[in-house]
């Protein structure tokens, strides 16, 4: 899901234990560079792959119509006709529409419209099984468009972008952001189970798990998550 930091996304898949040649469905959330560049990557090296014989079977992208036109847009400008004759062949870009359900590693994910206020921006809700659920609100404050999917969450995803303690620091309204405060009092309306925070910033880094959890503990009866970089965490 998603990708920052164009050719890094490679290096940090490695050093987290995962193959990239293993991985066949990718979902792309919106265009910000800071979530899109690293997936144009692995369509590159996919794509070379899979020219050179070495990428086995296929593989898909899901996300809406803009986000994947512009990628195979891009893609089509960047890459070598050897390389993106596999795209929609054995590459296959899935658009997706609000509230359209695909079945996803094998479990049922529908994909919907979070009325972004910035740009075209969808996120998705995963039944895991059990009645359970794990919703993804992409990384923007939640909408009330989204409670059917996000209310009731075994886990839910959600950014949050600094302390309320320091958001004159951080200006998290001014960027369409949350504080840990804002996203932890959603939570408990939502009546979440296990919340998940993450696209903050990363000033605190060191301390930022600590810092975060002692926050929105305050707000949030359930559990809290601040995973660092490349943790794992079993759902």
């Amino acid at each position: 899901m998603d990708g920052g930091g164009g050719s890094a996304i490679l290096r940090q898949l490695k050093h987290g234990g995962f193959d990239w040649k293993e991985i066949r469905e990718i979902f792309l959330t919106h265009k910000h560079v800071d979530h899109f560049t690293g997936i144009l990557w692995l369509v590159r090296m996919i794509c070379q792959y899979m020219n050179q014989r070495e990428y086995d079977g296929e593989a898909k992208i899901y996300g809406h119509a803009e986000v994947l036109d512009l990628l195979e847009d891009i893609a089509g400008k960047l890459l070598q006709p050897k390389e993106t004759r596999f795209i929609n062949d054995r590459l296959h870009f899935v658009k997706v529409g609000d509230g359209e359900t695909q079945t996803v590693i094998g479990k049922p994910v529908t994909f919907f419209d979070i009325r972004s206020t910035k740009t075209k921006q969808f996120g998705f809700c995963m039944d895991i099984g059990g009645g359970k659920k794990l919703t993804c609100c992409g990384d923007e404050p939640y909408n009330d468009s989204e409670k059917v999917y996000a209310e009731d969450s075994e886990w839910l995803l959600h950014e949050a972008f600094c302390l309320y303690s320091e958001a004159e620091i951080f200006d998290p309204y001014g960027k369409n952001h949350s504080t840990v405060k804002d996203a932890c009092e959603l939570a408990e309306r939502l009546r979440v189970k296990n919340f998940l925070l993450y696209h903050t910033e990363d000033k605190n880094i060191s301390d930022r798990k600590r810092l975060y959890r002692a926050e929105g503990e305050k707000y949030f009866s359930g559990k809290i998550f601040v995973p660092d970089d490349l943790e794992t965490l079993q759902i």
